[in-house]
């Protein structure tokens, strides 16, 4: 940047801010800022202008524009804020610029131009990278908890774990179900596995492809399958599709199919009431009614 427009610039920071504020405050309705509070939004643009002016008080350092975009992203704020405030920057720059002498030739201008662009495009460059792998990170740490919710592996007794899936089923999550499974299985050394599809609105070919191949691969790690939540309407089209289930159990509910795993591992329920009974008898006697 040349060294007589930067000096310039510095000097009359107060104006060109000014300037700016002006023309940003007419952009709120614009760039999907409107709904953010009058003192958040003139706070922010405060702190956006002191970082476009550090850039060049430091020597081009990008600290702070890294941790202004870091702030953007937590406030939930789009990209268009960063991208039109320096556009909006650059233009008052270099009008106020032509301003500071009274001969405006094709030299002068030229050289205003190339000192602003040299100044605003790497704070540009910057700031939309940082957003844009700050905000690719998030969505990342977002798409694996939400895998790691959409096909949870839940132990509920001994040797006995049950996966409740809800939603669309895609290949890209039959492929993370297939590994859960597996994984739980041998975590938690289950005998039985319940796959309860109950809130799976859609069980076509492909999806029944995918619960027989998870069935047959946690049999040849040496557990049971049993597929819980048949509703009518999928034992429907299942049969009308032709596939096939008979290599592994099925039960119309999870309570069903929690019996089946029960007896599976060679456990079963009691009968509690006669016991009860007895127990209240007991009472009654010590207490002499």
């Amino acid at each position: 940047m040349d060294k007589h427009i930067k000096q310039i610039a510095l000097q009359h920071s107060d104006e060109i801010v000014q300037m700016w504020l002006n023309e940003i405050h007419s952009l709120k309705n614009e760039n999907y800022t409107a709904t953010i509070s009058g003192d958040l939004f003139e706070s922010t643009n405060r702190e956006f202008v002191n970082v476009i002016f550090d850039s060049i008080k430091n020597h081009g350092s990008m600290e702070s524009l890294e941790q202004f975009s870091e702030k953007i992203i937590h406030l939930g704020w789009p990209l268009s804020y960063i991208t039109d405030g320096l556009q909006v920057f650059r233009r008052v720059t270099i009008e106020f610029m032509l301003t500071q002498t009274d001969k405006v030739d094709s030299a002068y201008f030229a050289n205003v131009m190339t000192s602003v662009d040299l100044w605003i495009e790497p704070i540009i460059r910057q700031l939309v990278n940082e957003y844009s792998g700050s905000w690719e990170n998030i969505v990342s740490l977002q798409r694996l908890a939400l895998q790691e919710l959409s096909a949870p592996l839940i132990p509920v007794l001994d040797d006995i774990t049950v996966m409740p899936l809800i939603g669309t089923i895609d290949t890209e999550r039959a492929k993370l179900i297939m590994e859960n499974l597996l994984d739980g299985v041998i975590r938690h050394n289950s005998e039985v596995v319940l796959i309860d599809i109950t809130g799976v609105p859609v069980v076509d070919t492909m999806v029944a492809h995918h619960i027989i191949q998870a069935a047959e691969a946690v049999r040849l790690v040496g557990a049971t399958c049993i597929l819980v939540g048949i509703r009518p309407e999928i034992a429907q089209t299942i049969v009308n599709l032709g596939i096939n289930l008979d290599k592994f159990p099925t039960k119309s509910s999870l309570k069903k199919g929690f019996m089946s795993a029960l007896e599976l591992t060679n456990r079963r329920i009691e009968e509690l009431d006669s016991k009860s009974a007895n127990i209240e008898s007991l009472i009654d006697s010590i207490r002499g009614e």
